[in-house]
Parts: structure tokens; C-alpha cells; sequence
């Protein structure tokens, strides 16, 4: 239960953050052409607050955090005054129209910016793309344990986040892609990563494991990584050092060192580590120290494991530098995962609905204020691009309307926008449905 109620908590603190910004944007601009803002809501369904300004604007919290809207004074709508005609949204021309739509959208990239340009301020959290084992396609590319992978294609890499998705817009075009990486020796190689290997109906949700290539940091060897001032291990085990057995327990995975130690130093007895540093292997007896985590007393050695873990910093400058660069990367690469969806080159059961996107959101939380942040910032990014898709409902179905009129110098009849209005809903209810469905079978 409290993981759920986490993941909602994280759920509904993101979406509003985004809804917020989004809406407000189409707010501003409505009240800068002299439209008549009647309600400004966040979140669907009955209120759970609200308040009118002496502007006669109601301001509302809703029951469902799946979106927001303004609503705006319309004659298509309702029955408008003689005195506030001109305030109608109806009665304005058509590019004050087409601001105020676009208005939503642009207020989502912009503050895709300045979330990524906090999160490059406070650092980030990020895997170093450093390759693991590797097998298959990946080993015979000439992939290599130890290998850090420092461009994609010709775009640089300085994470596994950024190498991950031009990996699978080459995947499923089914097209060799060419890497620069730096072997474990500091000599840089080019590869050619022979994606036009894969099969054609290869499972897209396990692409590394399909080609063969296993991050280091998903890696769980038991390799001494870092030994704590005090602990029981220090002066005894060095970083780089390698848990053969504990107590004569063989020893294949890090994570694996914490329960036996339970097991083996109940009364804080010494347990008797077998290591190999370098070519040598060696033994040492060790008397555990009893700590504090969360509440519970652990028997530790006071070790850690190897981690690939970076923090990416700017200073303020070239922080938003970076912050402009990364969302006109990631603008180039959700086009592409969209353009694939649409042509069915990437398949439907890589969308994700609300329930990913909380589980998401939970996770990213953990890990720190620049990681949720960075999180955020796709979010909004996707919501900017999504909203200007030109399907009705959304501000892009809008948006195409107003442009025919502008084009033609009529505007789209009645009876063509409603049905566009149903076919729209359709086609968003289904997405939400496929998305979310998506969400069920990964959970089971």
C-alpha cells in the first residue's frame, strides 16, 4: 500500500506540475487578446476547490489529475452578453486563435528547458554507458567488457539514457549503426553495431539482451567497489578486490553478500572472506560491525559494490546550454519513435498510460531531485509534442482547423468539426486504453 500511494503521491505532483504550466500557457495568451477567461481548472470532474477573482475567473482543483482545462467565453458555447461579445473566443481572428492554442504546447517546451536547465544546475544522477558482458550481435561487432561508448551514431554520448533510444530507432529500422567507443585501455575504436542482424519480429522491450549487450553498471559481480573509513573490511579488502566465498559460500552476485552476512554473523561472529586481487587469491577472517539501515540492526562488512554512476553538473551557463541541446535531442528522437509507431516499425506495446507513468515517476523520485526532474522534462517535452499531433481534441486538431481557415478564409463548418471531435476521442480513447492495458500486462 505505501508503495502505491507513493507512486500516486509522485503521479499527481508530476501531471499537476505539467497540467499547470501547460493550461496557464493558453491562459496568458487568451488574456493578452482580450479573451474572457470563465474557468481555469486543473484536473477533470467535480471540485474539490475553488475560487472566483473579482475578474469573474473561476480558479479549480479537480477530482481526476488526468489534465486541465480553460474554458474560455464562446457563443458556440453559451449565451454571451451584447457587452461581452468582443471578449468571445469565437469573435477573435484567427491568428489570435491560433496563439492561444499554440499557447499550451509552447508553455510545455519551455518549461522542459528550464526543468532540464534546474536539473544540469542541482546534478543528475546517470549511468556512465560503459559496456558489460557482452554476446551475439554486440560481441561480434567488437563490442568489449569495459568498453564506454562515446558517440551513437554522430550524436555524443555521456550516458546510458542518451545512448538507449538511438539504439532503438536503429533496432527497429533494422539498420547497422556505427559507435566510437573507448576500450578499457583508453584506445578509442569505431564499431559498426550490425543491427540489420536482428530478426524481424525480435521482442523490442528486451533489445539489449536480444543483441547481446549488457550494461555494466546491470551487472552484479561481486567486485569490492569501495571500502568505508571504519568499517570492519578497512586495512583488510581494497577496491577492485573480488568475493570468491564467504564461510566457504561461493559468491556470484554483490547483492548476495548482505544476507549471508546476516546468516553467518548472527552474534557478530568473524566470517572468513575469500578474495582474489589481481592473479593472487587470498583469504582474511572478519569480525562484521553491526550497523543501523532504516530501523533494522545489519551485520556489515562495510563494503560497496562497482558502480558506473556519474553526476552530470553545469554552472549556470552552460547548464542551459546543455538544457537546449538535450531538448532538441530528445524533440528529434520522440518524432522518431512516433514517426516508427505510426508506420508500425515500433510496436504498440511500448506505450506506456498513467500507470507507468507513476511507477516512473516513484522511481525517478528516488533517486534525487535532478534525477525527477530530468524525468519531468521528457514528460513535458512529450506533452508539447503530442499536443501539436493533429488529431481533434487535442490542441493540433485545433490548430489544422484554424489553418484551413486562414488557407481557405472561412473556417471549418460545424457538422466537420464535430465529427472530427468524436473521431478524435475515439482515437485518444483507444490510445489510453492500449496504454494502460500495456501498463496491466507488465505488471502480472
Amino acid at each position: 500500500m505505501t508503495a502505491f500511494l507513493s507512486a500516486l503521491f509522485w503521479f499527481v505532483v508530476t501531471l499537476g506540475v505539467l497540467v499547470t504550466f501547460h493550461e496557464f500557457g493558453h491562459f496568458w495568451v487568451a488574456r493578452r487578446c482580450g479573451v474572457k477567461v470563465v474557468r481555469f481548472s486543473v484536473g477533470f470532474g467535480r471540485a474539490l476547490w475553488s475560487r472566483k477573482a473579482k475578474d469573474g475567473t473561476e480558479y479549480q482543483l479537480a477530482m481526476l489529475p488526468l489534465g486541465g482545462y480553460v474554458k474560455m467565453l464562446d457563443e458556440r458555447e453559451d449565451e454571451v452578453a451584447p457587452a461581452d461579445r468582443d471578449a468571445a473566443f469565437n469573435r477573435q481572428h484567427v491568428l489570435k486563435r491560433i496563439a492561444i492554442v499554440l499557447a499550451g504546447p509552447m508553455a510545455n517546451l519551455i518549461l522542459c528547458v528550464a526543468l532540464l536547465w534546474s536539473a544540469y544546475l542541482i546534478g543528475v544522477p546517470e549511468l556512465a554507458p560503459v559496456v558489460g558482458q557482452t554476446r551475439g550481435i554486440a560481441a561480434d561487432s567488437g563490442l568489449r567488457e569495459g568498453d564506454r561508448i562515446l558517440r551513437v551514431g554522430d550524436q555524443a554520448t555521456g550516458s546510458w539514457d542518451e545512448v538507449i533510444t538511438p539504439l532503438f530507432l536503429a533496432a527497429v529500422d533494422r539498420r547497422a549503426l556505427p559507435l566510437e567507443v573507448r576500450d578499457a585501455s583508453g584506445v578509442v575504436h569505431q564499431r559498426r553495431l550490425a543491427l540489420d542482424r536482428l530478426p524481424a519480429d525480435f521482442d523490442q522491450a528486451r533489445l539489449l539482451e536480444v543483441m547481446g549487450l549488457i550494461p555494466s553498471a546491470a551487472q552484479d559481480g561481486p567486485t569490492v567497489g569501495l571500502v568505508l573509513d571504519g568499517s570492519a573490511a578497512r586495512g583488510v579488502l581494497l577496491p577492485g578486490d573480488v568475493i570468491l566465498s564467504l564461510n566457504d559460500q561461493p559468491i556470484a552476485r554483490f547483492s548476495a553478500i548482505k544476507p549471508l552476512m546476516q546468516k553467518f554473523s548472527a552474534q557478530g561472529q568473524p566470517v572468513r572472506v575469500v578474495y582474489r586481487r589481481g592473479e593472487a587469491v587470498a583469504q582474511a577472517t572478519i569480525s562484521p560491525k553491526l550497523s543501523e539501515i532504516e530501523g533494522k540492526s545489519v551485520w556489515l562488512l562495510g563494503i560497496g559494490p562497482v558502480t558506473h554512476v556519474q553526476v552530470t553538473r553545469y554552472a549556470l551557463l552552460p547548464a542551459l546550454q546543455a538544457a537546449l541541446q538535450m531538448t532538441g535531442i530528445k524533440t528529434r528522437e520522440t518524432l522518431g519513435v512516433l514517426a516508427r509507431l505510426v508506420s508500425g516499425k515500433a510496436s504498440p506495446k511500448n506505450l506506456s498510460g498513467a500507470i507507468g507513468i507513476a511507477q516512473a515517476a516513484k522511481a525517478e523520485a528516488s533517486g534525487g531531485a535532478g534525477r525527477l526532474l530530468l524525468f519531468m522534462a521528457s514528460l513535458s517535452l512529450m506533452l508539447c509534442i503530442l499536443n501539436l499531433l493533429p488529431i481533434p481534441v487535442l490542441d493540433g486538431g485545433h490548430l489544422l482547423y484554424y489553418l484551413i481557415e486562414l488557407v481557405s478564409g472561412r473556417p471549418v463548418s460545424e457538422s466537420v468539426m464535430v465529427a472530427g471531435q468524436y473521431a478524435g476521442l475515439a482515437v485518444l480513447a483507444g490510445l489510453i486504453i492500449l496504454a494502460n492495458f500495456n501498463d496491466l500486462l507488465r505488471s502480472f
